[in-house]
């Protein structure tokens, strides 16, 4: 195994457990797809790291030690992930939740999501992709009792982007329960699977209560999963707004579900921003709006990135919220702390008397590592304006 010495920056941050690798920590032209022992500058081992290129950084610390990366470093992996999870395997209104993911359960570059029977494994670069062999087979010494697994591939280099993996097929649309509520997931078309499993507490909070006797605007719906959970929480009214033309047959799917009449729901095929200014002429108002944007979009007329843009949003929402209304504020920006969202928000507000209800951030099946803030990357604020 190849040695590689690092500099003190570097060896001071994987002491303090941060994982991820970037190409700054090795200025020097490196082999990829490959095991390394990592040292300091004193020639003191600081453990075994892979490198492979991916979206973000160029590999993994793995741990201290020389570690070797069978069969059997996989399978105690997935059983101490399993075994975190327990109360959601014993959850019988949950069957879909994250099983193991990246270095928040001793891994990067890979993770694992559950949807009922079947495994949906995501391989974030060519590296992990190779192991994928060991890794499965490990997989399913720890989970013999599920029926068959899919895979995606988030990394480039490959001419597919997701495949059944192992064992049967699921059907090409088919339910899985979260809070109660029935949604239909796809697990073998493109990149997405029909729902964001880690916002699973916060449409938790709409289906306990928070959209009872409501009227519900959700924003960048996607699959409307949102609105779903409000509409089964007791809101009166959704609408439901994305701009890919898709989400309006995939939406009207999980109220189909769910057995909902679609009379008091709407689904809008149209840019946020132009939708805001529909409202605003129709005289519309709501008293919940969830806003929920991709990091950065861009259609014909515009960009949109949560860095510097979040606050138009908050901006443009206010202008349609009902006295007293409820904004759940949104993102996955893992280049985004906490503080400085919270800053966007409160530019939007512009001064407007609000409060926060509540912080969510990813949930317990969503492990972070926690010496690494840009792992926990989802930040929601439930937010009441007081006027």
């Amino acid at each position: 195994m190849k040695k590689l010495t690092v500099g003190a920056q570097v060896a001071k941050k994987i002491r303090k457990g941060i994982q991820l690798l970037d190409a700054g920590d090795f200025p020097e032209s490196l082999e990829m797809e490959t095991v390394v022992e990592l040292q300091d500058q004193s020639g003191q081992l600081l453990g075994t790291a892979y490198l492979s290129q991916q979206n973000k950084g160029i590999g993994w610390y793995i741990g201290t030690g020389k570690r070797k990366l069978d069969s059997v470093f996989y399978h105690n992996l997935f059983q101490a992930a399993k075994s975190k999870r327990r109360a959601y395997f014993e959850d019988s209104h949950t069957t879909a939740f994250r099983i193991f993911n990246q270095d928040g359960d001793g891994f990067g570059g890979l993770s694992i999501d559950l949807y009922g029977d079947f495994a949906l494994f995501s391989w974030y670069n060519a590296f992990v992709y190779s192991q994928k062999e060991t890794i499965v087979a490990a997989f399913q010494s720890v989970y013999p009792e599920l029926a068959g697994g899919y895979e995606k591939i988030r990394f480039k280099g490959l001419d597919y982007e997701s495949a059944h993996l192992f064992g049967q097929e699921a059907p090409a649309n088919f339910t899985i329960l979260e809070n109660g509520v029935s949604y239909q997931v796809f697990l073998n078309d493109g990149l997405m699977t029909g729902i964001f499993l880690d916002q699973h507490q916060v449409r938790g909070s709409l289906v306990d209560g928070l959209a009872a006797g409501k009227s519900v605007l959700n924003m960048f719906s996607y699959t409307a999963a949102f609105s779903v959970a409000a509409a089964m929480g007791g809101a009166v009214e959704t609408r439901s707004v994305d701009l890919a033309k898709r989400s309006r047959e995939l939406s009207q799917a999980h109220f189909v579900a769910n057995h909902i009449d679609l009379e008091q729901h709407f689904f809008h095929v149209m840019d946020v921003f132009e939708y805001f200014k529909y409202a605003q002429k129709k005289g519309l108002g709501f008293d919940v709006i969830v806003i929920d944007p991709p990091s950065f979009a861009r259609n014909k007329k515009q960009t949109f990135s949560v860095v510097k843009d979040y606050h138009k949003l908050v901006s443009q929402a206010l202008t349609i919220l009902n006295p007293k209304g409820v904004l759940i504020t949104s993102t996955n920006a893992s280049n985004l702390s906490i503080e400085k969202f919270k800053a966007q928000i409160e530019k939007g507000f512009a001064g407007i008397p609000h409060k926060y209800l509540a912080t969510y951030r990813l949930p317990s099946d969503f492990a972070v590592n926690q010496s690494d803030e840009s792992s926990n990357y989802l930040k929601v604020f439930t937010i009441q304006v007081e006027k």
